[in-house]
Formats: structure tokens, sequence, C-alpha cells
């Protein structure tokens, strides 16, 4: 029986806004985008080393950008 091995999920050491001192903010559109795949959609803390924190403060900021068009 042969075993598949699995790619490694590479991310970033730190969190993207702690390291910054940042929080996320739904009218920072460029930032935004680098959390989002081609789809639109939210990529996982896991690929983007985002805290659990930031994570949730990420997701809302994005609902209120797309809610006012901004993505």
């Amino acid at each position: 029986m042969q075993v598949i091995a699995r790619k490694k999920i590479e991310r970033p050491e730190k969190c993207y806004f702690t390291e910054r001192g940042i929080t996320p903010n739904y009218r920072d559109v460029e930032t935004l985008k680098k959390f989002l795949t081609p789809r639109g959609k939210l990529l996982a803390r896991s690929k983007t080393g985002v805290t659990a924190k930031n994570q949730r403060l990420l997701a809302e900021a994005i609902k209120r950008a797309r809610e006012l068009a901004l993505i």
C-alpha cells in the first residue's frame, strides 16, 4: 500500500495585524483583499497566520465592506 504525502501548509510566522499594530478595518480595502481568494471568499486562519481575535474582526470587516460594495 502506497502512502500519499500531504503538502505542508505554509503560513506566516506572525499575525499580519499584530505585527503592524493595526486592527482590520472595512475601509482598508487593499488590506482586506490580501485575505480573500480570487472568488472573494475569506481565507482560513491556517493559511493566513492571523490570530483568532483578528480573524473574527477580519470577517466582520469583510462583511461590512461587501455590504457597502467596497469589495
